[in-house]
C-alpha cells in the first residue's frame, strides 16, 4: 500500500524494443531523481497491454522486449527496493477500470486527443485504426488512477493524455458522487529536453526510424553513431563558418554536457570557422560515454542473473495487484456494483 504522507508516482514504457537516450532525457533520469528523493511511492509499469494495441499480430515482439525494458530500468538506476516495477497485463484490475471509464468518455473526445492523432498519423493507420489504440488514453487513466498517482513523470508531449485522465477523474467523482479517484499532475523534463532529435536530424529520435542511440549500445556502436550524426551540410571545410542552430551535435551537447561554458566556447569557434565536425563529435562521444558507461556496466550485471530480474517483476506485479484491487473495490462501491458485499 502507499506509505502514509507520501505522494504516489506512476509511469512506464511500452515494451516494443530497447530504450534509448531520448527516453533517458525525457523521463528515466527524472524517475531516478524522484525515486531517490524518498518523498514518493513509485510504480513503474512495463505497459505490455498498451503495446498490444498496435502489435496484436506480433506479440512475440512484446515478449522479447519486456526483459530488455526491465534491464534498461535497472541499468539507469531504478532500484527495486525503492520502486515497484510491474507488468501491466499482470494487473487485471486495470482492464476492468478501463471498461468503466470508457462509458464516461465520448468517441469524439478520443478523436480530439492531439497526442493520439499525431501517433495515428505516424503509424499510417489510415482508416484501419485498432479500437484499442484509439482508447489507450482511457487505459492510461486506469493505470494512473489505480495507484492513485499524484505525479506522472512523462515527456512534454504527453500533457494531453494527462488532461484526459483528469477529465475522467472529475467526471467519475461527479457522476458517482464520491471522491474516489485522484487527479494527477505531470512532472516534465526541463524545457527543450523533453524530446531530442534523431541522429539524422529528424525532429524525433524513434526506434521505428532507426535514428537512436540505445542505452544498451556498446562503446564502439555509440562512437560510430556519433560520428555519423547530422551537423551543418554547408560546413564543408574546417575553415568554413558553421551553423550551430539545427546542428544535431550541438543540440546534444546542450542537453548532455554539464560544462555549459565549454559548449559555448565550441559554438563560438564553430561559428567563426576553424573548428571541424570531427572534433565536436569526439567531444560529444566522450560526454555520452561518461553517462552510458556506468549504465552499460549495471545492465550487464543484471543481465547475468535473469532469474533475479524475473523475481523483481513477479514481486512488483504482486504488490501492484494489492493496490489496484483496493481501488477497483472502491470504484465498484461507488458505482454500486459490489452487490453482495
Amino acid at each position: 500500500m502507499a506509505t502514509e504522507n507520501k505522494h504516489v508516482i506512476l509511469t512506464g514504457d511500452r515494451p516494443t524494443g530497447k530504450l534509448h537516450i531520448g527516453h533517458y532525457v525525457g523521463s528515466l533520469k527524472n524517475r531516478v531523481k524522484l525515486q531517490n528523493s524518498g518523498k514518493y511511492d513509485t510504480y513503474i509499469m512495463i505497459a505490455d497491454t498498451q503495446a498490444l494495441t498496435d502489435n496484436a499480430r506480433d506479440p512475440e515482439k512484446i515478449r522479447k522486449s519486456l526483459h530488455q525494458v526491465a534491464l534498461d530500468y535497472l541499468a539507469v538506476g531504478i532500484d527495486p527496493k525503492k520502486t515497484t516495477i510491474l507488468i501491466q497485463s499482470g494487473v487485471r484490475a486495470l482492464t476492468e477500470l478501463t471498461m468503466y471509464y470508457l462509458d464516461l468518455v465520448t468517441v469524439s473526445r478520443l478523436d480530439r486527443n492531439p497526442t493520439v492523432k499525431h501517433e495515428i498519423q505516424e503509424k499510417h493507420f489510415g482508416h484501419s485504426i485498432p479500437a484499442g489504440f484509439l482508447i489507450y488514453p482511457v487505459s492510461q487513466a486506469a493505470d494512473i488512477t489505480a495507484f492513485k498517482a499524484t505525479l506522472v513523470p512523462v515527456g512534454d508531449d504527453q500533457e494531453p493524455m494527462l488532461e484526459q485522465c483528469r477529465e475522467i477523474v472529475r467526471t467519475f467523482n461527479r457522476v458517482y458522487k464520491k471522491d474516489v479517484l485522484v487527479e494527477p499532475k505531470g512532472y516534465f523534463p526541463p524545457k527543450g529536453e523533453g524530446r531530442i532529435p534523431g541522429l539524422d536530424g529528424n525532429e524525433k529520435m524513434s526506434k521505428s526510424l532507426g535514428n537512436c542511440i540505445y542505452l544498451s549500445d556498446d562503446a564502439d556502436t555509440v562512437q560510430k553513431k556519433v560520428m555519423s550524426m547530422y551537423t551543418d551540410p554547408q560546413h564543408v571545410k574546417v575553415s568554413d563558418p558553421g551553423h550551430v542552430e539545427g546542428n544535431t551535435v550541438f543540440t546534444y551537447l546542450d542537453i548532455f554536457d554539464p560544462d555549459k561554458e565549454y559548449v559555448q566556447k565550441l559554438k563560438d569557434e564553430y561559428r567563426a570557422g576553424g573548428l571541424g565536425d570531427v572534433k565536436i563529435k569526439r567531444h560529444l562521444n566522450d560526454v555520452l560515454e561518461g553517462i552510458l558507461a556506468p549504465i552499460r556496466k549495471r545492465r550487464a550485471q543484471y543481465a547475468a542473473n535473469m532469474d533475479y530480474v524475473d523475481q523483481i517483476l513477479k514481486e512488483g506485479t504482486a504488490k501492484a495487484n494489492e493496490v489496484a484491487n483496493k481501488t477497483l473495490d472502491e470504484v465498484r462501491d461507488a458505482i454500486g456494483f459490489n452487490y453482495f458485499k
